[in-house]
């Protein structure tokens, strides 16, 4: 049996979001050619179309469960907006391999076979290296070792061979990172119409960079450009410099010139930063909507101005599903102590402390009740009598009040500790509770990657969260 499918919006749900009306219009065929083959690809190709469109910097092992989401979002949203316009309208999934933060890309979180949250590390990048865009930033040899990690890692199931298999199949060491990533999402889900666009490709760089010299005037406020260049130090944002740009951590110079003969000659090294990104989309896109996670939803704001630079219309951002998956072992504890998934977000500790404290003899409860009632009662009659005496005695009286709390509250402390201690099994449930819940107090939708419950409930759990997202898109 799946694991529990609870949707937790980030947001207003999509029907109560009224997406551009849009003009359907033909892709053009340099962009077309920047996707995966596919059914979604065939229909860009039939003619004019819209586009429902999300998008993620590439990572480990297809990354956090959010990316899976997304990808399903867009699929929804697009099949409920075919048949209210009746047009076609095409999910489409850009990979942002221009993305340069290669520590966010290089690592994947799994559920090991204790239901613990295990890390596997690609490699890290020296400090003092260049800043590479990951669709240069090989797998290499240690791929290897990071699937034979997820493979040692998770507990045997009849579906782990076919995930593995999936997965080193796509992130092979003499592909990209971004590469890998493109062939993992589309082996996943190009079969339910999902586009999977690889934004690096030269052919579709030729089509964006007349895009990017237009925004290379502009200046944000953080006094940079929203274009970025590939040079000495890799990626690099642009600031102006009186009639051309120096790169900030490199200190390059271009004039507007050179800039214009790379996008002329070398087009793979100019990239828009993370506001101009969502316009250049819409430049190249049909798109009505863009199916967005919290933080992309707050900066899509600030990208307004980008888009009367660039020429195009703002498409309307809609906040994609979120969900959390509760397997049956959670599911259990949740229901033995009556908890909430708001109960386990809490720090960690204050969850188990709480429960402890109702198990606390009732006698000792009631004893440092009325202690700590008696103290502030006594106390207080003792201070209106000392100030009555001598005024500054009060604060005296304060200070020792406060300590005998002090002093009662330490001994509740120590009866809980022991407590927990005879309670290591309550404590035990709860901490890996949380950890499958909230690992590292994160969303789990934020850190475990789709293979780690892939391998435990195999393609009948992407049909689960295929069927809530729809649900929730309005488009069963």
């Amino acid at each position: 049996m799946i694991p529990r499918i609870v949707p937790t919006p980030l947001a207003a749900a999509p029907p109560s979001t009224r997406p551009a009306t849009g003009k359907p219009r033909r892709v053009a065929n340099e962009v077309i050619a920047a996707c995966l083959p596919g059914p979604g690809r065939d229909r860009l190709g039939a003619g004019e179309v819209l586009c429902v469109t999300t998008g993620q910097q590439p990572g480990l092992f297809t990354g956090p469960l959010y990316t899976i989401y997304k990808a399903l979002s867009v699929i929804a949203l697009a099949r409920r907006l075919e048949r209210e316009r009746g047009v076609s309208v095409v999910p489409v999934f850009w990979v942002a391999g221009d993305d340069h933060d290669f520590a966010e890309a290089n690592h994947a979180w799994f559920l090991n076979g204790g239901g613990d949250p295990a890390r596997i590390v690609l490699r890290e990048r020296p400090t003092e290296a260049p800043q590479l865009p990951l669709w240069r930033e090989l797998c290499g040899d240690g791929v290897r070792a990071s699937l034979e990690q997820l493979q040692s890692g998770t507990p045997e199931s009849e579906f782990k061979n076919a995930v593995l298999d999936w997965l080193s199949s796509a992130y092979r060491p003499d592909a990209s990172l971004s590469d890998a990533f493109a062939s993992a999402l589309h082996a996943l889900l190009a079969d339910r119409g999902l586009v999977v666009f690889r934004s690096h490709d030269p052919a579709a760089k030729r089509v964006a960079v007349p895009h990017l010299l237009k925004a290379l005037g502009v200046t944000l406020a953080d006094g940079l450009s929203p274009v970025l260049v590939e040079g000495a130090a890799g990626r690099d944002r642009l600031r102006a410099d009186g009639d051309g740009f120096v790169t900030r951590r490199s200190g390059e110079r271009f004039t507007r010139r050179d800039l214009e003969r790379l996008a002329a000659v070398e087009p793979e090294r100019l990239s828009p930063n993370v506001l101009l990104r969502p316009v250049v989309e819409a430049a190249l896109w049909p798109t009505v909507a863009y199916a967005a996670g919290p933080g992309e939803l707050e900066y899509l704001a600030e990208a307004e101005p980008l888009y009367a630079v660039v020429g195009v219309a703002r498409q309307t951002p809609v906040p994609r599903w979120s969900g959390v998956l509760i397997e049956s072992r959670v599911d259990k504890v949740l229901a033995k102590y009556g908890l909430s998934l708001e109960d386990v977000a809490g720090p960690a500790g204050a969850l188990e402390g709480r429960l402890v404290r109702e198990v606390l003899p009732g006698e000792a409860a009631d004893a440092l009740q009325r202690l700590r009632a008696d103290l502030a009662t006594d106390y207080h009659r003792l201070a209106r009598a000392a100030a009555a005496v001598d005024p500054t005695l009060e604060r005296t009286v304060e200070t020792a009040r406060n300590a005998g709390l002090a002093q009662a509250q330490e001994i509740e402390k120590k009866l809980i500790a022991s407590l927990k201690r005879k309670n290591e099994t309550l404590v035990g449930q709860i901490a890996r509770t949380r950890a499958a819940l909230f690992p590292h107090g994160v969303a789990q939708e934020r850190v475990l990657t789709y293979a780690s419950f892939a391998i435990r409930y195999g393609p009948e759990l992407l049909a689960g969260i295929e069927a809530e997202v729809a649900r929730w898109a309005g488009a069963p």
